[in-house]
């Protein structure tokens, strides 16, 4: 039972949550039946058919309503004299400002994504406001505590990074399952039922065309007058034959390769097969075109099993055959949806098809499906046993009982006959560019690079800021905000444009430039030093950051990642990719649970303490990633943190 300091402390208490997904439901749950009398919930999303197996504060019938919406009315029904707010939006949008969360005693993330998250952290360190971060994966979850000047802030240990590949590697020389699925989800569906006006590499020429003088056909157009059927052999010939017969024509690319093998329609499938394929029973579903699929047409029930060439190239056409004969009126508008069942079913066909070309084994369409849509499936148990862990620590965190905060980690197999792990909380690391203002090093081209690379690749997708300002001295490069007059707008856009070393205020080896987020209220510095050359393959991004705490790239069976429930679609210079193997997180205890210095542990007997714990990173379907400490962290930041 409570006390009744902790009872005052809960009864008093206003609590911010941002999350109603997997963590989210179970802890609105246990938030309520605590005790806890003002509450508010932030989320975007909108309730999914997959979130109903673990998420059980939504039904069937809530499928397309707001989950912070429903979280908060299935909660009422129970507990109807509490106060619940419920804020169907993006927790970064500007009415979430510092102001906001300064009138909250404590924030409880419950997210689904590194960038939302680091937007969180940085709101309530500008506002004092101490936070509670989670995560859960399978078996594995976590609870943290972060406040400021006390702990370590959220940022303040490396994160896990997307591995980024160059769009050559996606188009031309795959080597895994995952290029290929990328390639058939962000370059071919994307090209043939999103939006016409994007550009992507699919060498979109014809193998019709004799001479580069003639008129060049886009094959990919249909005409009107075009068969359906002969309209997908078209396309199947092109993507998976021509175009591989183009690629092999560089002999140098495949020297230390293996040559890939041009696949066409008339050699997987004569035409009787594919005239039975076209004349196959309509597809199954009614009413529902996100439910429409061509494998009962084709005989294909089990989605773990493993299809042969052949019948992938059949679930090809016939799922391209369905899209522009069910489907027609979404062509042009559609993006790919893990819940949508027949662009599931073309994706792994077409990825099967491409595995096969370069000799990589084929993937069913369950495990396809995971990785297009980034899946990590979830355990309702994990997700309950966190929301109690969160809850557990908001109390401390209330009553100010600072010497007991712990960080938590759930374990899949016992130590030391325990499941939980409870770890004291790291001091600020004094190299994080975050809490610490510690100055950053950028190694870039400035005669090639433009400002909106330095935007884009590092200002946004590196440090997280969304309305970022940029300055050299007292010169203002760039600036984001609604209220910028016109000319000012045009002045930066024009800006964006321009090599760095041709801005009005040239930015060159040597330069400081000072970054700073407004709504975040952040602010650092970066210094410029001019590199001629970065390696392709390496450093795609054609420009390096120092003084950035993030892990190392690794790769994952998993799409792009996306910004807090935003897709991603279309690829330019390099495609990224999310994690794929496990990170490695090193956890140093003593018996009694407290840590001590990597050197003192480093000659110790670690069998009997959890030192690597596995974790799928970045985006976990519906529910928090886990994001824990990575075993490079500095020595100063593995101290602990005196009461």
């Amino acid at each position: 039972m409570a006390s009744e300091q902790q009872l005052s402390a809960i009864k008093g208490a206003k609590v911010l949550m941002v999350g109603a997904g997997g963590i989210g439901c179970e802890l609105l749950k246990t938030l309520a039946l605590s005790g806890f009398r003002d509450i508010h919930i932030i989320d975007m999303d909108t309730i999914e058919v997959s979130n109903l197996n673990r998420q059980f504060l939504f039904r069937q019938s809530h499928v397309g309503q707001s989950k912070a919406k429903v979280a908060r009315d299935a909660v009422l029904k129970f507990r109807p004299h509490i106060s619940i707010t419920s804020y169907h939006a993006n927790v970064k949008d500007p009415e979430f400002n510092v102001d906001f969360f300064k009138t909250f005693n404590v924030v409880l993330n419950g997210l689904d994504n590194l960038d939302a998250r680091r937007h969180v952290n940085r709101l309530c360190l500008a506002a004092g406001v101490p936070l509670v971060e989670s995560g859960t994966t399978g078996f594995l979850g976590q609870v943290t505590v972060h406040v400021k000047g006390r702990t370590e802030c959220y940022e303040c240990q490396p994160k896990p990074a997307p591995k980024t590949y160059p769009v050559c590697t996606i188009t031309s020389t795959p080597s895994k399952f995952v290029h290929c699925v990328v390639w058939a989800k962000d370059l071919l569906f994307a090209k043939l039922f999103g939006a016409k006006d994007q550009e992507n590499d699919l060498n979109v020429r014809s193998s019709d065309a004799s001479s580069s003088s003639e008129q060049v056909e886009d094959v990919f157009e249909r005409k009107n007058d075009e068969d359906i059927e002969q309209y997908g052999r078209k396309i199947f010939d092109h993507v998976f034959g021509y175009n591989i017969e183009l690629a092999l024509s560089n002999e140098d690319t495949w020297k230390n390769r293996n040559r890939p093998r041009p696949i066409y329609c008339k050699d997987v499938m004569p035409n009787e097969l594919i005239r039975q394929n076209g004349n196959q029973a309509k597809s199954s579903a009614h009413g529902d075109l996100s439910s429409v699929s061509a494998m009962p047409s084709l005989g294909l029930k089990n989605p773990q099993d493993l299809w042969s060439l052949k019948e992938n190239s059949a679930v090809f056409l016939e799922a391209l055959k369905l899209f522009f004969s069910k489907r027609e009126k979404e062509i042009g508008n559609l993006s790919f949806d893990k819940d949508d069942q027949l662009a599931v079913e073309f994706v792994t066909a077409a990825a099967n098809i491409r595995a096969s070309s370069f000799g990589i084994p084929l993937h069913s369409l369950f495990e396809a499906k995971g990785i297009a849509g980034n899946i990590v499936h979830a355990v309702a148990t994990t997700n309950a046993i966190i929301a109690g862990l969160i809850v557990i620590e908001a109390i401390k965190v209330l009553q100010n009982d600072t010497k007991n905060y712990r960080m938590t980690y759930c374990l899949e197999h016992p130590s030391r006959k325990m499941l939980l792990m409870p770890v004291e909380p790291f001091e600020p690391n004094k190299s994080c560019y975050v809490c610490s203002e510690t100055p950053l090093t950028l190694e870039i081209n400035t005669h090639r690079s433009k400002l909106r690379d330095l935007v884009d690749k590092i200002v946004k997708a590196k440090l997280g800021m969304n309305l970022p300002l940029i300055m050299h001295g007292s010169a203002l490069l760039y600036e984001v905000g609604d209220d910028l007059e016109e000319d000012e707008v045009a002045n930066y856009a024009a800006n964006l444009e321009k090599v760095l070393s041709d801005l009005p205020s040239p930015v060159v080896g040597g330069t400081i430039l000072t970054i700073e987020d407004l709504q975040q209220e952040l602010k650092c510095s970066i210094n410029v030093k001019h590199r001629e050359e970065f390696d392709e393959e390496n450093e795609p991004d054609g420009m390096i950051l120092s003084g950035w705490t993030q892990a190392p790239a690794v790769e994952k069976n998993g799409a792009t990642s996306v910004d807090n429930g935003a897709s991603t679609s279309g690829v330019t210079e390099a495609t990224s990719l999310a994690i794929e193997e496990d990170d490695e997180l090193q956890i140093i205890t003593t018996q009694t649970g407290k840590k001590r210095k990597l050197c003192d542990a480093a000659s110790s007997d670690v069998s009997s303490v959890p030192t690597k714990i596995k974790r799928k990173a970045d985006e976990v379907d519906g529910n928090s990633d886990v994001v824990m400490l990575d075993e490079g962290s500095s020595e100063n930041s593995k101290k602990r943190r005196e009461p």
